[in-house]
């Protein structure tokens, strides 16, 4: 459209709102099959658990399905006081909503106005910086060390720019890479004064012991972010949750959506939380699926960047144009799988952790999609 034809502004739009472009952090795999016209056969871009939900999940969220005439408890009290015991916390101590996304939102909406500085690695889950931008805030960013977000760099950048929050991921997005627990716990000490260190622990209850520094809710210089949609497998029922101090938790009910919970996902989370065996026979599929991953990568010549979570980052070892053609390869093959979107990460696709069938998928494929990447781009990786 040319510019005079364009639409005139919206003048009922906030000025913010009006010079925010209209994005979407992800594109979904349902966008990209509608634009194809044709489904994926293995869907391995978005981290989501090809293991499922535990049975006793379902089987709670069918019964449910039946009273979901009525709205979800606005406190979420069972599911909370569920996850309080289980963490030795303080019900006061923990918030629940729609997912980790909901819930950076919501703290993002109680701490960031326009120009507010706020700090995160160039590269990590895009999400964040989404809400940030709908506020107003100013980002600024440090580079990845060695595949892994810095934590040192965050907390010298913070300092620099007076920031009011400070993002990391342990283990990371889009990475896989994780910080020891020790690491992390020395980041949370040396957090300025007035900001606060947004702890995002989606991949925690994948990554093995000595990766997350015991839960202390009486320290107000850091909130811990969970959920139920990876190592639970309910990415879609929306279920997360965050810890921190009372005072800060109680915050979000001044501003959060507070029906803003399913029913149904309340219960199944619940039922998820309690079916332990469950979780345990999940993390030993998951291992096996990234054995799986790293030997598929070998046996194409490329290296897997050892993972704590349930996909691996397998580097294509050329740049970002190459790795691009690598994921259009496999998507023409029926495989989805989704990249870093930042360089040097950007020579990497990442693929999720799934069930033999998939990784036989992509077994099959991989080499097709190298094979076409490389006549695309006349690159050979080393």
């Amino acid at each position: 459209m040319s510019k005079d034809h364009a639409p005139a502004p919206d003048t009922r739009l906030t000025p913010l709102a009006a010079r925010l472009p209209a994005t979407v952090p992800f594109v979904g795999p349902e966008t990209q099959e509608r634009q194809t016209g044709t489904p994926f056969k293995a869907r391995l871009g978005a981290n989501e658990s090809g293991f499922g939900p535990s049975p006793d999940a379902i089987r709670a969220m069918r019964n449910a399905a039946k009273d979901c005439w009525m709205y979800g408890d606005p406190e979420s009290h069972d599911l909370r006081a569920a996850l309080a015991a289980k963490f030795d916390i303080g019900m006061e101590e923990i918030v629940v909503g729609p997912g980790i996304d909901g819930l950076l939102e919501t703290l993002v909406r109680l701490t960031v106005t326009e120009g507010t500085p706020v700090v995160t690695s160039a590269g990590a889950y895009p999400t964040f910086n989404y809400h940030v931008t709908g506020y107003g805030g100013t980002l600024h960013t440090v580079n990845y060390t060695a595949d892994h977000e810095d934590p040192d760099h965050l907390i010298a950048k913070a300092r620099e720019v007076g920031a009011r929050l400070i993002f990391i991921a342990n283990p990371d997005n889009p990475m896989g890479t994780c910080h020891t627990a020790a690491t992390i716990q020395h980041m949370i000490q040396t957090v300025p004064e007035g900001c606060l260190l947004v702890l995002d622990e989606a991949y925690i209850d994948l990554a093995g012991d000595g990766f997350a520094p015991p839960i202390n809710t009486h320290d107000k210089r850091v909130i811990r972010l969970r959920t139920f949609s990876k190592a639970y497998g309910m990415a879609g029922a929306r279920v997360g949750y965050a810890i921190g101090h009372a005072a800060l938790i109680s915050a979000f009910d001044r501003v959060r959506n507070h029906f803003g919970m399913s029913r149904i996902a309340q219960i199944g989370a619940l039922a998820a939380l309690e079916d332990t065996d469950w979780l345990a026979k999940v993390r030993a599929q998951v291992e096996q699926a990234r054995e799986d991953l790293y030997e598929i990568a070998e046996d194409n010549g490329l290296l897997a960047i050892p993972s704590a979570t349930n996909f691996v980052t397998i580097d294509c070892g050329a740049d970002g144009v190459f790795a691009k053609a690598v994921l259009d390869a496999l998507r023409d093959e029926g495989v989805f799988v989704r990249m870093p979107m930042v360089a040097p990460l950007d020579r990497c696709i990442r693929v999720t952790c799934a069930p033999p069938r998939e990784m036989k998928l992509l077994a099959r494929a991989l080499p097709k999609a190298l094979a076409a990447a490389r006549e695309q781009v006349g690159e050979t990786p080393s």
